[in-house]
């Protein structure tokens, strides 16, 4: 049975990232196997823990998926290590619901029957933080938190006024600490910490991460802790294929420094039922790949890249030829953008794209669309058909210069008075909601059969 350990938070910015990636490379430095897992719909973090770890970090969200798949996901990556860690989300209680734990890494942890490691902020405090970590152990004594780290402490004479408190108020050890060090600060930018793809981590920071996480935090008390977890129950196959599938499409999958947000299981549901994925790059590429049957483009930041984007003629040609042979293509939020006719940077310059769909994006006026977003397919699709409906997740800061109408939407926003969302225009489909394609059964083997029969079509 592999060990399990949440590392959640208090509230958003207490460091959870920064903790949760130096206990994982440090436990995989120890030599151990260390399966990574992010709470919520996060592409940006994934991306530190697979530099510590070595391995994919897979999404675990129980608003976004059934709780039955949440728990194959889990059993298909964790089974083969010696230990998995998993990040939270926000605040260990927020979720999806104001009043209920749905979505939240509470219902998360309790549902893989795992401890929680709960990070407090000791920056501004000294023996309060006792208060707050008792209010948390009471608010709900089902989850079982089994240890806490305070991040923040100033001085080893600051530790002693938060430690001794909270130990004799809660019960609970404080398994370690991290100092105010702004060098272990990462920088953000409008969407969260900056993707890793882009070469702004450095080993450096990593390395000095490990040898503090080494100095202050009890990664033995850890690994004990961890050792307490139960195991979900599994219900068989949900979304994966019960047996191997033979391969029947080439997907193209944009992955680049513009465009890296998906979900590896999602990636890995594609190949199970039938996708070859190649990669390519909408920057760096003159062409698509030769002989695809389908186009999968995610988010990501092609408003950092929109010059080079444009400039790239080539790659622009070569989509727009796939588009005028009925090429299947997916698009999600920065994807989206990429398919308009043009975007705009952060300094306002616009930019032309591929002009699939009537979409001119810009960072003008931009404001956060943020949340959980409930959706009917306005149309057949790559993944849905007519009426079919599947939950997603919008996080973007962009705007639209012409929303979309009923007539040509991808989508209605069940959740949002129906309001429709994204654009459909003949084997193109782009909208600004991420699915996980977890999300329900079929998703990943009807885009794979779309992609099968464009391929089969344009072979003849």
């Amino acid at each position: 049975m592999t060990s399990a350990i949440v590392i959640a938070g208090v509230r958003s910015g207490v460091g959870k990232t920064t903790i949760a990636s130096g206990i994982m490379g440090a436990l995989a430095r120890r030599g151990m196997r260390v399966q990574p897992f992010k709470a919520g719909p996060d592409y940006i973090d994934p991306t530190y823990h697979r530099v510590a770890c070595g391995v994919p970090s897979r999404n675990l969200d129980t608003w976004l998926l059934p709780h039955p798949v949440v728990a194959e996901l889990f059993d298909r990556a964790a089974g083969a290590a010696d230990i998995a860690v998993v990040e939270g989300v926000m605040g260990v209680f927020d979720g999806h619901s104001s009043l209920d734990e749905d979505g939240s890494t509470a219902e998360l942890a309790k549902l893989l029957d795992a401890p929680v490691i709960l990070i407090a902020d000791a920056g501004k405090v000294a023996r309060s933080v006792a208060a707050e970590v008792l209010g948390y152990q009471q608010f709900d004594p089902d989850l079982r938190i089994a240890g806490v780290i305070l991040n923040g402490v100033g001085s080893e004479r600051h530790l002693e006024f938060c430690q001794p408190q909270v130990e004799a108020t809660t019960g609970l050890p404080v398994v370690g600490w991290l100092p105010r060090r702004d060098d272990l600060v990462q920088p953000e930018r409008h969407l969260g910490l900056i993707p890793t793809v882009e070469g702004t981590v450095v080993n450096e920071w990593y390395e000095a991460l490990n040898v503090q996480i080494e100095q202050t935090i009890d990664l033995d008390a850890i690994i004990r802790i961890a050792a307490t977890a139960g195991r979900p129950a599994r219900a068989g196959a949900q979304v994966f294929p019960a047996d191997p599938q033979p391969t029947r499409a080439t997907i193209a999958v944009a992955q680049d420094r513009a465009f890296s947000f998906y979900y590896q299981d999602s990636l890995d549901l594609l190949t199970a039922w039938g996708a070859e994925i190649v990669p390519f790059s909408p920057l760096d590429d003159a062409a698509l790949p030769e002989g695809v049957g389908g186009i999968y483009l995610g988010g990501g930041f092609p408003e950092l890249f929109a010059g080079e984007l444009s400039a790239n003629v080539g790659m622009l040609t070569s989509m727009r030829e796939a588009v005028d042979r009925n090429i299947p293509m997916y698009a999600e939020c920065g994807g989206l953008m990429y398919l308009g006719r043009s975007l705009s940077d952060l300094d306002g310059k616009q930019y032309p794209m591929v002009g699939a769909i009537p979409v001119v994006s810009s960072m003008e006026g931009r404001r956060l669309h943020l949340g959980y977003r409930e959706v009917a397919a306005s149309g057949d699709g790559p993944l849905l058909t007519a009426g079919q409906q599947v939950r997603g997740h919008e996080f973007h800061w962009s705007v639209l210069q012409e929303p979309p109408d009923a007539v040509s939407s991808a989508y209605q926003v069940v959740n949002q008075d129906g309001r429709p969302e994204g654009f459909r225009s003949g084997s193109v489909w782009a909208s600004y909601i991420h699915v996980h394609l977890g999300s329900r059964p079929g998703l990943a083997k009807r885009f794979v059969d779309t992609c099968a029969a464009a391929q089969e079509r344009s072979a003849k």
